[in-house]
């Protein structure tokens, strides 16, 4: 079974989901940026440990500064010494989503369980459009 983890890429903090079933995605601690090069290790580590096939990176589309943030999401992206397949999937509203997830359950907080689920939400929508549930 082919494992596949997705990140959400943001500025301060990376949320990170991981599927072991190609059903159900999971959300995980997020990793939280000092550097580039500091989140790109942690990514690394994490989809080492996970043993990741995979790896699903939301793309904003949308909005003024598209291209600056695709770029930077793809340079990020580019650091990792991942040897899996990298897919690009728009991220449109994932945040929002992840949001309304939450609602009422916990309140929001800094702590990156948004950017999270967040990341859970991009994996449960690839994992919808190659299989269908």
């Amino acid at each position: 079974m082919e494992r596949i983890a997705a990140i959400d890429v943001g500025l301060k903090r990376i949320g990170m989901a991981i599927s072991l079933d190609g059903r159900t995605a999971i959300p995980q601690n997020p990793i939280f940026r000092k550097n580039r090069n500091q989140a790109a290790r942690e990514v690394d580590d994490f989809l080492k440990e996970w043993a990741v096939d995979r790896l699903i990176v939301g793309i904003p589309r949308g909005g003024s500064s598209e291209e600056e943030m695709e770029r930077r999401i793809r340079h990020f992206v580019s650091l990792l010494e991942f040897g899996g397949k990298v897919v690009y999937m728009d991220e449109y509203g994932s945040s929002k989503e992840a949001a309304e997830k939450i609602q009422g359950i916990t309140r929001q907080r800094r702590d990156g369980r948004l950017d999270s689920i967040a990341a859970q939400t991009i994996l449960e929508r690839w994992l919808f459009s190659v299989n269908g549930f």
